[in-house]
């Protein structure tokens, strides 16, 4: 198996778990959290997988670059609400020179709530796009 593809296989089993109680400001008057929260829940859950790799989004900031969100896409399966407590997975989908995929899964128990990803560019203090610095590259690659 070459290298590239033993780090994509490494990346796709690479998950950070996070759980999230759902507060009353989330939700709509029905109890049920509003739509566009979710994508609070991804950046949780995508600040604390790059913790755990060993990364604070402050530290790439520090070092003059920035992962601005390019795309998101949401898949609604089940509703969330009040008080329920979910889990968010996290995972790498894909990481190019400039740019990189998180994907999401949230949960309550068993049951899916929403699944879906956003991508992230790499921007430097210009806000021109960059490849990634070494340093982020590796910790984005599991290296």
């Amino acid at each position: 198996m070459s290298n590239e593809k033993a780090i994509k296989r490494k990346q796709q089993r690479a998950k950070n778990v996070t759980y999230y109680r759902v507060i009353y400001g989330d939700c709509d008057s029905m109890a049920i959290v509003y739509y566009a929260n979710y994508l609070k829940l991804f950046e949780i859950g995508r600040t604390e997988f790059l913790r755990e790799l060993g990364i604070t989004y402050r530290d790439v900031e520090g070092s003059g670059f920035f992962l601005p969100t390019t795309e998101a896409y949401l898949k609604y399966v089940k509703p969330a609400l009040y008080d329920d407590l979910l889990t968010i997975e996290t995972m790498i989908g894909f990481v190019k020179r400039a740019s990189s995929r998180f994907d999401y899964a949230i949960c309550r128990g068993k049951d899916m709530v929403v699944q879906g990803y956003t991508i992230h560019a790499c921007l430097d203090r210009d806000n021109r796009i960059v490849r990634f610095p070494d340093f982020l590259l590796s910790v984005l690659k599991g290296e």
